[in-house]
């Protein structure tokens, strides 16, 4: 059986003057991107250049609608009325679509970010609320989710097309959630460490937690981080890690 996965980046996350990442490095070697809408990072001019720069490079496009809070870079936790951040996701998925077409390009799939995506890693109801919101802007969008948890819950009572995604550069709780940012280790820096255990887990069809539990879980797709200062070379690691073990990396389709 030939093996294929997809290797995405969250990347568009720099603001006016001041530069996050390397986005045109990562766009050499990921086969999907993750593009901020605005909403905790980027800006129309820096949204408009990543979506062309992906585009160009054959690159899938997804919208990455975070929290409005641009300070907090989207990881902080928040209490927002559902009916606010559902708009505040389609305000965001609406920007994302509007500023491909103006480029010839197209949204292909959706992630959200950082703490409200940790949210309804936790929570199915919000999971199928922002998804539901999602769908309402593009119902052809693939929900790209945190395989094996309760987002997995959500796309199932949608019905929806949808990709499963693991981590390369972050730590695992044996919930298949991912470890608080504030604990030591909950970020992997190493490259080499990372490409490894993404072959292990991959092979496996399983994630493998900080306690070396097995999560039987639909890997589609592999993310890093490009705000991550071994971005770049955590994400020419991995490609290599993968092909090197027979793994074909290339484009999702999603499932259903």
């Amino acid at each position: 059986m030939n093996m294929r996965v997809d290797l995405n980046a969250d990347m568009g996350e720099s603001f006016g003057p001041w530069r996050m990442g390397d986005d045109a490095a990562l766009l050499q070697t990921v086969t999907s991107a993750n593009i901020a809408c605005g909403g905790h990072a980027g800006d129309a001019d820096v949204m408009a250049a990543t979506i062309k720069l992906a585009h160009t490079n054959g690159v899938g496009i997804g919208a990455h609608p975070g929290f409005m809070d641009l300070a907090g870079f989207g990881r902080n936790r928040m209490s927002v009325p559902r009916a606010t951040l559902q708009n505040q996701v389609r305000y965001q998925v609406a920007a994302s679509i509007g500023m491909a077409r103006s480029v010839g390009a197209k949204v292909r799939h959706l992630k959200l970010h950082g703490a409200v995506s940790n949210m309804a890693s936790e929570d199915p109801v919000m999971a199928r609320d922002l998804y539901e919101a999602a769908l309402s802007v593009d119902p052809d969008l693939i929900i790209m989710i945190l395989a094996a948890t309760a987002q997995q819950e959500a796309v199932a009572e949608l019905g929806c097309t949808w990709a499963g995604e693991i981590f390369a550069d972050r730590a695992y709780n044996d919930d298949a959630t991912l470890v608080d940012r504030s604990i030591d280790g909950a970020v992997i820096h190493d490259p080499k460490v990372a490409g490894a255990r993404m072959v292990e887990m991959v092979k496996a069809g399983a994630i493998i937690t900080n306690s070396g539990k097995h999560i039987p879980a639909s890997i589609d797709t592999i993310c890093l981080h490009g705000d991550t200062p071994t971005a770049v070379q955590i994400a020419q690691s991995v490609r290599a890690a993968l092909e090197g073990a027979d793994i074909t990396v290339q484009k999702f389709e999603g499932r259903q």
